[in-house]
């Protein structure tokens, strides 16, 4: 960080109003030659003025030494030399005081009133000085030399440090805007670092959350129903052998499917990993979230993922565990985009498992209505039989059916509800945007 601003405060190390120890010992230096210079000319001041010698080098010291202080008050250093310019004394302290006026932040005016003072003082004693020159008189120059020597004094005595000062000036407030610009961009590209870093670690989050769906949805299902088939099979097995082959059959192919969709799944995640992994180190921090935000859409994307055309097999799926569904489908089906599809099916899915969780045996009835511009949907299941079917098992819940849906609804611009019935029953719906 550069010393500008509030840190400017905590790099003052000099004495009293000095900003550092060097600023001090040029002042001090300065002062003390204005105050010896101002002391020699004290002497021929108290010779013209008729006062006592010691007294015109006190004098003298006492105003040159006011040059100590041309930081704090470059007003009064230069009005000092103003004042004393007519004793022909305190040039060093006039050329340094305009400078250090011209150099600081005061205002332009009283920058060009105090320099114009000062030069039309400078110009009045050199005209009067000359003028009584005895040595002029045995020169024949003509009348013009006594105006151009003062105007050609004045101007030397003034411009010079008035400018020099000026550009000083515009100098150090260039480089001060520049510190501030370098200070300003630093804390700008510390924050947008800090940004990528919680969009890195938000992308990161996101990935998880929509892997974790994704298996959810893949898997939950599937080992749902194998519970549910395991569960008959345990009930029938003495009684219906036929039945209980059947059903053992079912559960080979719940799990081969589930098998084969976990593989898929996984390959993809294996996939992205293993090509890049020697580059990962390289990879920039604002990479991290693009990267992280595609990885949960790859999977999706390169696996072929479920439609609506396979409606009917995911419910011949429950019907064959035991459970009464009933289908209706409202509107000339038509084709979507593979996120809507995918999403219709999820939510149909999960909420049969959800009704093979909670309400086994229960009679259920899944609405599927092709609108204009959008797609409906709708699973409500009836109270379940006070007695428990064969086919019912205890199967865990992790609270997630309802939120990974509602997430996926909600992805696409779509509405999800969720709520018991009057009837005591439990009915999902969902509105999805065909566009």
């Amino acid at each position: 960080m550069t010393t500008t601003g509030e840190d400017s405060t905590t790099a003052h190390q000099g004495p009293w109003w000095w900003v550092r120890w060097r600023g001090a010992v040029l002042d001090v230096g300065l002062a003390s030659a204005s105050a010896v210079e101002c002391a020699f000319e004290g002497i021929r001041f108290a010779g013209d003025a008729g006062i006592p010698t010691a007294a015109g080098i006190v004098f003298g010291v006492l105003a040159g030494s006011v040059l100590v202080v041309r930081r704090k008050w470059p007003i009064a250093v230069v009005l000092v030399s103003i004042a004393i310019t007519p004793a022909q004394m305190g040039y060093l302290m006039g050329i340094v005081g305009l400078y250090t006026l011209a150099a600081s932040e005061l205002p332009r005016r009283i920058i060009g009133s105090l320099a114009g003072m000062s030069l039309v003082g400078m110009l009045i004693v050199m005209f009067v000085r000359v003028s009584q020159d005895p040595g002029r008189a045995d020169l024949d120059l003509g009348d013009w030399f006594v105006p151009f020597v003062s105007i050609t004094t004045a101007i030397g005595m003034t411009a010079p440090p008035l400018l020099l000062g000026l550009y000083v000036g515009a100098r150090r407030r260039l480089m001060e805007s520049l510190r501030e610009r370098a200070d300003s961009l630093e804390r700008e590209l510390q924050l947008l670092a800090e940004r990528a870093e919680e969009r890195a670690e938000w992308a990161r989050n996101e990935e998880r959350t929509r892997i974790a769906r994704e298996m959810h949805d893949v898997v939950a299902h599937r080992v749902s129903l194998m519970v549910v088939h395991a569960a008959a099979l345990q009930a029938v097995a003495r009684k219906d052998p036929e039945k209980a082959v059947k059903n053992a059959a079912l559960v080979g192919d719940m799990g081969r499917q589930a098998l084969t969709e976990l593989r898929e799944m996984l390959g993809v995640l294996r996939s992205g990993d293993g090509s890049g992994r020697r580059e990962r180190d390289a990879v920039p921090l604002v990479a991290v979230g693009v990267a992280a935000a595609a990885a949960a859409t790859r999977v999706v994307e390169e696996t072929e993922g479920p439609c609506l055309d396979d409606l009917d097999a995911l419910i011949g799926q429950s019907a064959a565990a035991g459970m009464v569904v009933d289908l209706s489908v409202e509107g000339d089906a038509r084709a979507y985009a593979a996120e809507i599809e995918q999403t219709a099916f999820r939510v149909v899915q999960e909420a049969l498992t959800n009704v093979h969780k909670h309400a086994a045996g229960a009679k259920t009835h899944v609405r599927l209505a092709h609108r204009v511009s959008e797609i409906a949907m709708q699973v409500e299941n009836e109270p379940p039989p006070e007695v428990p079917s064969p086919a019912s098992a205890r199967l865990p819940s992790g609270g997630n059916g309802l939120v990974g849906m509602k997430e996926r609804v909600s992805a696409l611009g779509g509405v999800f509800v969720s709520g018991p019935t009057d009837a005591g029953g439990f009915r999902v719906s969902a509105v999805i945007p065909a566009a």
